[in-house]
């Protein structure tokens, strides 16, 4: 294939929400062409993506399409294998975080990327809404050492909360979500992580008696920094201050500012950032602030969950295109899946862990 013409041919493996949003995005994307949706299961599909051919099975699939790029929407325990699967049949791989289950996994699929030199893109979708890159911006200006408050909590019931609970057969909320956040602390930081402590609790009978839907751990940095980050899901979740979005320094504060009517369990929300609120700690000779109000940074940006997609698969098409280096990228997931794992290993044994 000519990388820098040809449509990029896509296999989309996995139909769940962030799945269909994908396909999505390729299906409006002139430059890919959808050779096949693949699900354990069959499902329901957006008008959008009822003409393209529809497979169960992902080994037959990727044997009888042969395509360029392999998109991994399923459960994490499928992650890695699905991958290494992918990119030792000569496609490029996007997949959807956590990257794998254990840091053990995430390093041997960054290897296999390596190795091979295939196109690693992870699903770190923040990275890509222009609202959270200057947040982060932002409070690299202030300068560190830096406090992260960081969670999203969400109310889920009904559908929300049974696909909730078909992740937790899996992974926890701090690790399914956390790795986002980690991400962000480290991309302000710019420091890597030293010690992580967290504590967890088990809130349903609905889980397993090994799974917690609450967790919260608290993670310290070379550069003195420190930080927390909070994940829970479930009909018992409160909606009071369920999405945190906060960064102080000596210098001062960068916040994400949301509405108060906003639900915690609507996707489309967990990306809103169109409002920064920035706080100038200075003060003059008699102590009062040199500037007396917050700026409200307005950024014009409040995109939907699917017009975020659409950002995140146009990244890995310039990826393939004009082959970007993605070295700091995968090494970033495996760093950031790295402190939620041990977050959730200090939950299970009461031990904080260091690195």
């Amino acid at each position: 294939m000519n990388k820098s013409t040809n449509k990029v041919r896509v296999l989309v493996v996995g139909l769940g929400n962030m799945g269909l949003s994908h396909a999505l995005a390729y299906h409006h994307n002139d430059g890919y062409e959808i050779v096949a949706l693949v699900n354990r299961s069959e499902r329901d599909l957006p008008a959008d993506l009822q003409g393209y051919e529809f497979e169960k099975s992902y080994p037959a699939a990727l044997e009888k399409y042969k395509p360029d790029l392999v998109s991994i929407n399923t459960y994490s325990d499928t992650h890695a294998d699905y991958a290494i699967a992918a990119m030792e049949a000569g496609c490029d791989v996007f997949v959807e975080k956590p990257l794998a289950n254990t840091v053990a996994e995430a390093q041997k699929v960054v290897s296999v990327a390596k190795k091979l030199g295939r196109k690693l893109v992870v699903g770190y979708i923040l990275r890509h809404h222009p609202s959270w890159i200057t947040f982060v911006d932002k409070a690299r200006e202030l300068g560190g050492p830096f406090v992260f408050r960081l969670n999203l909590n969400q109310q889920s019931s009904g559908d929300t909360w049974k696909t909730h609970k078909r992740l937790m057969e899996t992974t926890s909320p701090i690790v399914d979500c956390g790795v986002h956040y980690v991400d962000v602390m480290c991309q302000i930081a710019n420091s890597d992580p030293v010690s992580v402590r967290g504590i967890g609790l088990r809130l349903s009978d609905e889980i397993a008696d090994d799974m917690y839907n609450y967790g919260h751990f608290q993670v310290t940095f070379k550069d003195g920094s420190i930080g927390w980050y909070e994940a829970g899901w479930g009909p018992m979740m409160s909606q009071t201050a369920f999405f945190v979005k906060d960064v102080i320094s000596p210098n001062g504060s960068v916040s994400i500012v949301v509405s108060d009517d906003m639900q915690s369990d609507d996707i489309d929300n967990h990306t809103k950032a169109s409002t920064i609120r920035i706080h100038d700690s200075e003060t003059d000779a008699q102590g009062e602030f040199v500037k007396s109000e917050d700026t409200l940074l307005s950024t014009n940006a409040d995109i939907s969950h699917d017009e975020l997609c659409v950002l995140e698969q146009q990244f890995v098409l310039d990826a393939i295109r004009n082959d970007v280096d993605l070295t700091e990228h995968m090494e970033n997931a495996v760093k950031s899946l790295a402190v939620c794992l041990a977050a959730d290993e200090s939950i299970r044994t009461n031990q904080e862990i260091t690195f």
